[in-house]
C-alpha cells in the first residue's frame, strides 16, 4: 500500500528565510503610495539628518511631495521588473490611507507614515513571520498593510506571530534625551518600559541573528525575541560606533557566506564572531550633496540585497560600489533607486525575504 505523501508545505515551505544570501525565490517589495510626514514627536530627532528636523516639524501630517512619491514609485517598479526578470516572485503590501487620523488610549496621531519599508515591519526567520512592535507612534498600524499576505502565508503552512503590541505611552521615551558627546556612554531615546524593536535592526546568518540596540530597538525587545526563538536561533547583540543607530543594514551587511560589507565610520574592530571572514569596507557614498535624504545618511549605499551568493542589486549610479563588488567576485545588478533613497531606505529596506532556497545552517 502506498504511503501518504508529506504535506506540500513541509516539502516546499511557503516561508523559508535563514540567511541574507541563499537563492531568493519570493520577496515582498514595499509601496510608497500615500506616504505622509509623521506627526512630530521628539523621538524622531535622534535619527533624522540635522537639516531635516525643522523640515519634518513644519510638514508634520502633510503628504510627502507628490513628485517625490512618483519618482520613488518609478524606482520601485524598476526593482520589481528586475527581480521578476531574475526569476523572483514579487508580492506587494496593501496601499493603505496613511493620512487617516487614529487614536489609542495613550496618544493620537493625524496619520501614519508609509508601507515602503517591509524590512522594518516584518522579521522573517525560518518559516515564521514576526510583526515588529515598533517604537514610532506614526508606525503603530503599519503592520496592517501586510496582514492579507500574512494570512495567506499562514494558511499555506507558515508560522505567524505578532510581538506584544506596544502601548507607546510617554513613559517609554527619554524626555531629557541629548546626543551623547565623545567619551560619554551611549544614550537612547527609548527606555525599557516595554519591548520594542524594528525588524531592520536584525540580520540573519543561518541559526544566528545579529542585532543592535538602537533608538527603536531596546533590550526588552531583544530579550523578548531571544526567548521566543531560544530553541531555534541564537541572538548576538552588538554595539557599533554610531550615536544615531536605527537599523543595522547600513552598518554591517553580509552578502555571502564569509563575506561581510562594513561601514568604515561605524565599525572599528570587526566583531570576533566574524573571525576568518573576508571584510570589505564600503566605498564612500556617491550620493550628491544636493540630493534630498529625508531619513537617512548617505551610507544607505550599503543597503543592498543579495539574490544569491553572486548576484547583488546595487544603485545604478553608485560606480564605486559597483566596482568594489565586481573586484570582490560579485555580479552587481544595477537598478535606479536614488529617488527611493530619499524616503529613508534602499534595496534591503524596501524588501523582505519570504522564501530563499536553503536551510538553518550553523556558521559559527
Amino acid at each position: 500500500m502506498d504511503q501518504p505523501s508529506k504535506n506540500t508545505a513541509e516539502q516546499n515551505p511557503v516561508v523559508n528565510a535563514y540567511t541574507e544570501w541563499d537563492p531568493l525565490e519570493e520577496v515582498i517589495v514595499g509601496v510608497v503610495d500615500n506616504a505622509t510626514f509623521p506627526d512630530w514627536h521628539f523621538s524622531l530627532k535622534p535619527v533624522l539628518p540635522d537639516n531635516m528636523v525643522e523640515f519634518f516639524q513644519h510638514n508634520a501630517g502633510r503628504p510627502f511631495p507628490p513628485e517625490r512619491i512618483a519618482a520613488a514609485k518609478q524606482d520601485l517598479d524598476e526593482l520589481v521588473h528586475i527581480l521578476e526578470a531574475e526569476g523572483v516572485t514579487v508580492r506587494r503590501p496593501t496601499a493603505m490611507n496613511f493620512r487617516r487620523p487614529f487614536v489609542t488610549p495613550h496618544f493620537s496621531s493625524s496619520g501614519g507614515l508609509y508601507a515602503a519599508m517591509p524590512r522594518d515591519v516584518l522579521l522573517v526567520v525560518g518559516d515564521e513571520i514576526i510583526e515588529s512592535p515598533m517604537a514610532w507612534r506614526s508606525r503603530y498600524y503599519e503592520p496592517l498593510a501586510y496582514r492579507s499576505l500574512a494570512k495567506e502565508y499562514f494558511r499555506q503552512g507558515a508560522r505567524w506571530t505578532a510581538a506584544p503590541k506596544p502601548e507607546l505611552p510617554d513613559e517609554l521615551y527619554d524626555h531629557d534625551f541629548v546626543d551623547p558627546q565623545d567619551g560619554e556612554p551611549m544614550r537612547y531615546v527609548i527606555n525599557e518600559y516595554e519591548p520594542t524593536f524594528d525588524a531592520a535592526d536584525f540580520i540573519k546568518l543561518g541559526r544566528d541573528l545579529i542585532v543592535q540596540k538602537s533608538h527603536v530597538t531596546n533590550d526588552f525587545g531583544i530579550q523578548w525575541l531571544q526567548r521566543h526563538l531560544q530553541d531555534r536561533f541564537r541572538v548576538h547583540v552588538f554595539e557599533f560606533k554610531d550615536t544615531h543607530p536605527m537599523h543595522i543594514d547600513a552598518t554591517i551587511m553580509p552578502l555571502a557566506p564569509g563575506k561581510l560589507l562594513v561601514n568604515p565610520e561605524r565599525i572599528g574592530k570587526v566583531p570576533s564572531l566574524f573571525r576568518g571572514w573576508d571584510i570589505l569596507e564600503a566605498p564612500r557614498p556617491s550620493i550628491p550633496d544636493n540630493h534630498p535624504l529625508y531619513m537617512t545618511s548617505k551610507w544607505i549605499n550599503m543597503n543592498l540585497i543579495s539574490l544569491d551568493e553572486k548576484r547583488v542589486v546595487v544603485e545604478r549610479s553608485d560606480e564605486p560600489m559597483i566596482s568594489a563588488l565586481r573586484r570582490w567576485g560579485f555580479e552587481p545588478i544595477p537598478c535606479n533607486f536614488r529617488n527611493f533613497n530619499t524616503f529613508g531606505g534602499s534595496f534591503h529596506c524596501a524588501t523582505v525575504d519570504v522564501r530563499r532556497r536553503g536551510g538553518p545552517v550553523s556558521l559559527f
